[in-house]
């Protein structure tokens, strides 16, 4: 072995595992770097971006882009199925929308690896020829949804109350679902026109909490229903409706035994006075999956006829 040789081989076992991490991290503490991840160094270089420019144009914005970060025992290569594409974008879509409280469209601007990194803005709105830039409000439509949108799926991750966003439910459900069937967790970052940043993540952790907020109980009244019969089946089903006007509201009525019904001879356009059970089918966060009227007797003298041998 040469003299260098052994220099190396020296200088190989000071630099081991152990010391090469201290000098590592005696180097990052020097430069001032911590362990940060890419979506917090790009927010802060938005941010110092956006600073320097508003130097010389206080009224300097920056694109508003939305960042979906997929991971899953599929997402290694970077890509993007067509069956994940055409079953998560459309919900988080609609989620923003709903959340926005008016249509917000997205676009798709590019995929990149790092598991599956899905890079999409807003479409930008089409201004009338005489709309000034002052005119365009501080925050739009898609930065109040995706605000909404990242501190829902924040307390589906926490387990949270989420009644306040009840609204939502159904669209980040849909998102749920198309998640646990091709097996994925979406992290979803935000970066808004004023520099800054929201983030969350919905993964099985949340997407469980989603199943457990989407299971049913019944919760039962009685109730008195009057109207006239516009529809009957034999299967012991009949349609009362509770005005003359087009727009009146109609109960659809199911007789547990259709024999009952028979017995009734009942003929359309008949008034007739229901005693009903009103079921409601409500989930955990307080809204009604399915409601159902059955028939529980006459709330009026209504005479039952035996049935024709």
């Amino acid at each position: 072995m040469t003299t260098g040789d052994s220099w190396r081989e020296r200088r190989r076992s000071i630099l081991g595992a152990e010391g090469a991490a201290e000098i590592a991290a005696s180097l990052l503490e020097e430069m001032g770097t911590e362990d940060r991840d890419d979506e917090e160094i790009e927010a802060e270089h938005r941010a110092s971006r956006l600073a320097a420019v508003r130097e010389y144009d206080p009224e300097a914005r920056l694109d508003e882009v939305l960042q979906l970060r997929l991971t899953g025992p599929d997402t290694e290569a970077g890509a993007l199925r067509f069956q994940w594409g055409d079953a998560l974008l459309h919900p988080v879509e609609a989620a923003v929308s709903m959340a926005a409280g008016t249509p917000v469209e997205l676009e798709l601007t590019g995929i990149s690896a790092g598991s599956t990194v899905v890079h999409a803005r807003p479409v930008a709105p089409v201004l009338s020829p005489e709309a000034h830039a002052l005119d365009t409000p501080a925050t739009s439509a898609a930065s109040t949804g995706m605000s909404t949108l990242t501190k829902l799926l924040s307390a589906l991750e926490a387990e949270s109350d989420i009644r306040e966003w009840a609204r939502l439910f159904d669209a980040v459900e849909a998102l749920s679902r198309a998640l646990g069937k091709y097996r994925l967790d979406l992290g979803v970052t935000w970066y808004d026109a004023e520099g800054g940043a929201r983030r969350a993540q919905l993964t099985e952790r949340g997407r469980r909490y989603v199943e457990l907020l989407r299971e049913t109980r019944d919760r039962d009244q009685e109730m008195v229903i009057s109207g006239r019969i516009t529809e009957l089946r034999e299967s012991g089903w009949v349609k009362v409706k509770t005005g003359t006007a087009k727009n009146a509201y109609a109960y659809d009525v199911r007789f547990e035994e259709p024999e009952e019904l028979l017995r009734m001879r009942p003929g359309l356009g008949d008034n007739v006075h229901f005693r009903v059970r009103f079921r409601q089918r409500l989930d955990s966060v307080g809204i009604a999956r399915s409601t159902e009227y059955t028939y529980l007797g006459p709330a009026a003298e209504q005479i039952s006829l035996p049935l024709e041998s």
